[in-house]
């Protein structure tokens, strides 16, 4: 009923234009209060696996007993016949966010103090990795063991697809990813693979899924739970501290951040960072895909799906330049 109330007495609907997967509205009603309406996207769904709105409200209602923050969830509707699709209404949260990973408009120093274990991401990105997923009733959320090996097999599986997808207006299909072949072989290799570790994870855990306080430092929110999935925290760690353009962030560099992550969970991602950062170039090209799959479909719910089109290559060059490094430094240990 609390759910049924909020879709019912409302006086505005403006769609969010960040985001590239499941289409979001801001719900206004007339009394000012302010709700968030994520929903799965219309038309035919490329993966499976993508756009359940039913998973990200089962771990949002999960984390609402813990200190990681996230926003509150109301209600869930499966229903087709109430807007179209399955979707869930949850908690506007108010605050700063930041959409450029260089954080525009604040200082220096505020910066470094918003990813600073103290205040910032990286001690969020550790409260949720510290958690026990069973004692909150997510133990069947994803498999306990051998995250990487099932993320080659069906991140290739999405992506053979996507690549069969055909624009509606040019009538030409997406295309494979450049060296799809090269990469899925070498990460389908045990020993390219980090050694196996389990926890809940985000699963897109970067500067515009969070919203800051409004005047202080620190997380108050963390969005886009969709890829949230119970795997190896590496995946996270390498998304929160990773540019594939190799330009100015204007923030601590990498090396502060993951010390301040070792600090806070004692695992040292520095054994595992080159197959890490190898791995995430790769998923990020098969998601910058999967945006154009959605663009040719007319299915994109974000203002910049053309501009994440165009970052396909850049994303298959981050993850190919860690993978030559560590061919060639096994050829030389080989001599």
């Amino acid at each position: 009923m609390v759910g049924q109330a909020r879709l019912t007495n409302f006086t505005a609907l403006l769609q969010f234009s960040l985001g590239q997967s499941n289409p979001t509205y801001l719900v206004e009603a007339a009394d000012g209060r302010k709700d968030v309406l994520p929903k799965k996207p219309p038309g035919k769904i490329v993966s499976s696996t993508a756009h359940r709105v039913s998973r990200e409200f089962r771990i949002l209602r999960a984390l609402e007993q813990t200190d990681v923050p996230t926003p509150k969830v109301y209600t869930l509707c499966e229903d087709d016949g109430v807007i179209g699709t399955h979707f869930y209404i949850m908690q506007y949260i108010e605050g700063r966010h930041i959409e450029e990973p260089h954080i525009p408009g604040v200082s220096p120093e505020e910066r470094t103090e918003m990813y600073d274990h103290d205040h910032d991401a990286i001690r969020t990105l550790a409260r949720l990795h510290r958690l026990d997923f069973s004692r909150l009733g997510l133990a069947g959320f994803g498999r306990h063991h051998g995250f990487y090996d099932r993320q080659i097999k069906t991140l290739k599986h999405v992506s053979d697809s996507q690549a069969c997808v055909v624009d509606v207006h040019t009538k030409r299909a997406v295309g494979g990813l450049p060296h799809l072949d090269e990469m899925t072989r070498f990460f389908s290799d045990p020993s390219k693979q980090p050694r196996d570790r389990s926890c809940l994870v985000h699963g897109d855990f970067k500067i515009d899924n969070l919203i800051f306080h409004k005047t202080e430092p620190r997380v108050i929110g963390v969005l886009d739970w969709e890829m949230a999935t119970i795997g190896h925290p590496l995946s996270d760690a390498i998304r929160a501290t990773s540019s594939p353009t190799g330009g100015p962030m204007a923030l601590p560099t990498q090396g502060q951040i993951l010390k301040w992550y070792f600090e806070e969970t004692g695992y040292d991602v520095s054994h595992d960072l080159t197959r890490g950062t190898a791995f995430a170039g790769f998923r990020c090209a098969v998601i910058m895909q999967g945006v154009s799959a959605r663009l040719a479909q007319g299915q994109a719910s974000g203002k910049n799906a053309i501009i994440y089109r165009s970052q396909i290559s850049p994303y298959t060059e981050w993850a190919l330049s860690p993978i030559h490094r560590l061919q060639q430094r096994a050829e030389r240990v080989k001599l």
